[in-house]
């Protein structure tokens, strides 16, 4: 069979695994944005250590290095470009939101509304994918400026730093009586502007790596007590 099959890529698969069913979970029925979010969350956590594993293995070929970058930047798009969006949609519709809007005698005005909201929708996933595509492009010129200054950056806010900053905004909705549905469309707008920057972002060392995992993880154990029990005002 084609691909790779080891223990390098398997948290990889597990993430892109996980971002399917937050997928699933909120485009079927009438959509579950509380479950996308605990996929969102676990596809993060599952991101945040899969380069680290792949690295433990020390005679990984060319070739399964090219695989791992291209499988990873893959499975980026799906869990943090798409499943945002879908997770966003779904709690336009659970909110009533959407309803509301569908109902109103001024149809000109609402469907104005969820034109403009599909189309941050839209414009976030390009975002996304154009970010990861740089990304992948400009490879070799991050590592030799890594060479020459011991020093590795981004250009642009990382497609990843979704699966922190969307589960906040959803775990202040659930915590508060602020209903802030729209506000979510606001915060991709601006991550899918921040995606695109030409800014450099220095890369986190391990000490800032630990950081990031470590609010990740309070992220998870809030909103699993948020969700347990039913916080939202």
């Amino acid at each position: 069979m084609i691909g790779v099959y080891d223990y390098t890529v398997i948290l990889t698969y597990l993430s892109l695994i996980s971002g399917m069913l937050g997928i699933i979970a909120t485009v079927t029925g009438a959509g579950h944005p509380q479950v996308g979010i605990f996929f969102l969350m676990l596809s993060g956590i599952l991101d945040a250590f899969d380069g680290k594993v792949a690295r433990t293995k020390k005679d990984r070929s060319e070739f399964d290095k090219r695989f791992g970058i291209q499988i990873d930047s893959l499975t980026d798009l799906i869990c943090f470009g798409i499943l945002p969006v879908t997770i966003g949609l779904a709690q336009l519709r659970v909110s009533g939101i959407f309803t509301e809007l569908v109902k109103r005698k001024d149809y000109e005005g609402s469907y104005s509304l969820l034109v403009m909201l599909i189309v941050i929708a839209l414009f976030y996933v390009l975002t996304a994918m154009i970010r990861l595509a740089y990304f992948n492009s400009t490879s070799e010129e991050r590592e030799e400026g890594l060479k020459k200054t011991g020093k590795s950056y981004f250009v642009g806010v990382p497609v990843t730093s979704a699966a922190l900053v969307f589960p906040l905004v959803m775990i202040i909705h659930f915590l508060t009586r602020f209903d802030l549905t729209i506000f979510y469309f606001v915060i991709m707008l601006t991550e899918a502007i921040a995606f695109v920057l030409n800014i450099k972002v220095r890369k986190p060392g391990k000490i800032g790596l630990a950081v990031i995992i470590a609010i990740g993880l309070t992220e998870f154990i809030f909103f699993i007590i948020a969700y347990k029990y039913g916080l939202k005002g």
